[in-house]
This record gives structure tokens, C-alpha cells and sequence, in this order.
């Protein structure tokens, strides 16, 4: 990532306004969540009957939003739809991106975006698999552009991954992902692109074996479903694979786990080839558990476990 270019304009605490581009149903549930949140949304979509939909997205959401519990001064009234994107980000302090996934597109939109916006405010994509590094290639100022990427509806699923591309300000990826966290949002912050970010590439190599298993007959796609809803789904929501995967390691943690059920990484039960479980490989996995265990011993773990389910 580049140098430090301008400054952001204001803090991510001092945001009061946002702009959304793309009023689907990815920039649709941006809109929503930040309505909820308590911010102004400016939003603004091409298509002729864009307006109405966003709305009727945004009342459908906010029951649920109310559930959760609205931030103070949230309203469906903080929207404004404009005419032209000029209009929606002229005053925005951060911009949110939703537009379909075609990266000649988003490389146009992103330039425009650039050109319109006030100086230094932050851009954020919410593309599902383009690195930054591809979409910011006609950007006059690529250095305030990040990916800022949700998950499916982004008023209710709190993930939001974050990354530069190779001209991207260190300080803007900084900044963003405070702003998100401050937003309300769960942030990881990675440290390198790779295509399809973190959770995808995981959720795609869940699809894919389901596919496999659709199309040579060996399970139902309600099968599929209850296998994971009825099942380890229940013990991800809570810890997620890793975690889950030390505690099948009793007392002895991922250590234990790996050194007994390691082999098992050859046994066809997956189309994915695994990769060698190396000293280098089994080292990084018991000292990720243990740090994301933060503290915790084995009982601590399987009480938040088994409460959690």
C-alpha cells in the first residue's frame, strides 16, 4: 500500500453523513444499516425504478432492526435519494459502493466516485471477490480506495472484511475499518488481497462440495441443509471452525487434535486437496487457537460452547 496522501476530512466518530452507491440488495441493506445506526444516507442507483425499491427494502428491514435496538435519532426519514451521483456523496464523509459485480464497471464507478467526492473521503467497495488493487486502476486518487466487503443482509450479519489494494493509504484502510467498527460492524482487517477475501473462499468450498454431492446423487439438497444447520453450524456460530476443531482435541487442544486426527486430512472425504500438515503448518494452527482462546482453558471453552448451542 502507498504513502499517506490528504487526510481524511473528519474522524470516524465525527461521521454524520454517508453515501451509498448502488441501491440493490447489498447497497440496499447498507442503506439500512446505516439508517438504523443513526446516520444521514444520501443514496443514489441508476435504475429508473431504483427509489421505490430501496424503500420498501429499508421498511422491510426495520422491524427487525428495531429488535436489535435503533441508535439514537434513527429514522427512515434520514434518507435522501438523489437524482445524480454527483448529488449523493457532494457533502458525504464516507462513501459505500454496491454496484454489480463486473470489474470494468467498477473500475469506471470508482474513477467517478474519485472525481465527485470531497477530498480525502474515504471510498469503500463492497465487492464480493475483486482485490482493490484490479478496481482502482483508473482512480486519479486510488490511495482513499478500499474494499469494505459485507455479508448478505448487511443490517443483520455484523462481518465486514476490510483491505487495501497496492495504491491504497495505509491510513485509509486504518480508517475505514475504525469507522465500521464504530458503525457498528464487526471488522476483520486483513493483511494482504486474495481474491474472495476470507469468508467467501470458505463458504465457496462448502458450496462446491455440496454441489458435488447434488450432482453425483450422494446427498439431497435438504440433507445439505440440515447437515450443517443441525450440525457443526450450531458450534460455529459461536467459536467457528478452528475453536471447534480444538475442542474435538479434549484438554489437549488443537495439538492433540491434529497430531490424532491428522491423517484423516488424506481421506477422501472431500473433492478440495489438502494441504500438508507440515511442523510449520501444525504450529500456526495450536498458536492461532491458543491466542484466539484468549485466555481461556479447555472447561471455559466448552461452557461458552454448550451455552451458546
Amino acid at each position: 500500500m502507498s504513502a499517506a496522501t490528504t487526510p481524511a476530512p473528519c474522524s470516524p466518530e465525527d461521521v454524520r453523513r454517508v453515501a451509498c452507491i448502488g441501491a440493490g440488495v447489498i447497497g440496499g441493506g447498507w442503506v439500512a444499516h446505516f439508517l438504523a445506526r443513526g446516520y444521514d444516507v444520501t443514496a443514489w442507483d441508476p435504475a429508473p425504478d431504483a427509489e421505490d425499491k430501496l424503500r420498501r427494502l429499508v421498511a422491510a428491514a426495520w422491524p427487525a432492526l428495531e429488535q436489535i435496538g435503533l441508535a439514537d435519532g434513527a429514522s427512515q426519514d434520514r434518507l435522501t435519494v438523489t437524482a445524480t451521483l454527483a448529488e449523493a456523496v457532494a457533502d458525504a464523509q464516507f462513501i459505500q459502493e454496491s454496484a454489480p459485480e463486473k470489474l470494468e464497471l467498477k473500475r469506471s464507478l470508482l474513477a467517478e466516485l474519485d472525481a465527485a467526492a470531497p477530498a480525502g473521503v474515504v471510498i469503500a467497495s463492497s465487492t464480493s471477490g475483486y482485490p482493490m488493487t484490479d478496481m482502482q486502476t483508473e482512480a486519479a486518487d486510488p490511495a482513499r480506495l478500499v474494499v469494505g466487503h459485507p455479508f448478505n443482509p448487511p443490517y443483520l450479519i455484523p462481518l465486514v472484511e476490510v483491505v487495501g489494494g497496492e495504491r491504497t493509504d495505509a491510513a485509509a484502510v486504518e480508517w475505514s475499518a475504525r469507522f465500521y467498527d464504530v458503525a457498528g460492524k464487526s471488522v476483520i482487517t486483513m493483511d494482504r488481497e486474495l481474491p474472495g477475501f476470507i469468508a467467501n473462499r470458505l463458504q465457496e468450498a462448502l458450496w462446491r462440495e455440496a454441489l458435488h454431492m447434488v450432482a453425483n446423487g450422494e446427498a439431497s439438497v435438504e440433507d445439505i441443509d440440515a447437515s450443517i444447520t443441525e450440525g457443526p453450524g450450531l458450534r460455529w456460530a459461536f467459536m467457528g471452525p478452528c475453536l471447534t476443531f480444538a475442542l474435538a482435541g479434549g484438554e489437549g487442544g488443537m495439538a492433540h487434535m491434529l497430531d490424532h486426527f491428522g491423517p484423516s486430512l488424506k481421506s477422501p472425504w472431500t473433492r478440495l486437496e489438502a494441504p500438508d500438515l507440515d511442523r510449520t503448518l501444525r504450529d500456526a494452527m495450536v498458536d492461532g487457537c491458543e491466542e484466539a482462546a484468549k485466555g481461556r482453558d479447555y472447561a471455559q471453552l466448552v461452557a461458552e460452547r454448550d451455552q451458546g448451542v
